[in-house]
């Protein structure tokens, strides 16, 4: 009985850990005084937590193409939103505004994403972050 409760209770901190492993705080990934514009095609959508992300092919004024990956909400944000996974279909024009990273990479924390026909939707991962870097 007591190998069974210490299997119980070893498994549920691997579940526990899990997302606490993956996640991160905005601060430490990216930058608020680094806005950045977007304007580009999308090439691909990943629908999972803790974080989605999407993909844009974005064009350079030398004429090259920076695939930049950019941070959104957890799914069920994005759905309280409005959003589907649906509405990113591959070559989907797309502007997004966000804040790069720090690192440097081609990566950001979408603040919004904005479609072709003027659909216009929140991409942070919480409501509460809409108004805090502004």
């Amino acid at each position: 009985m007591k190998r069974l409760l210490m299997l119980v209770v070893a498994g549920a901190l691997l579940v526990v850990a899990q997302p606490a492993r993956a996640h991160h705080s905005f601060a430490a990934e990216f930058d608020v005084n680094q806005p950045v514009t977007l304007k580009g095609t999308l090439t691909k959508m990943e629908w999972f937590n803790p974080h989605g992300w999407i993909y844009i092919d974005v064009a350079n004024a030398d004429g090259t193409v920076t695939n930049w990956g950019v941070e959104a909400g957890a799914p069920t944000a994005l759905l309280r939103r409005g959003l589907r996974k649906t509405d990113f279909p591959n070559g989907t024009k797309v502007v997004v505004e966000g804040y790069k990273a720090k690192s440097g990479a081609p990566r950001a924390n979408g603040k919004t994403v904005t479609f072709e026909d003027g659909r216009n939707f929140f991409l942070g991962a919480n409501d509460a972050d809409a108004g805090a870097a502004k």
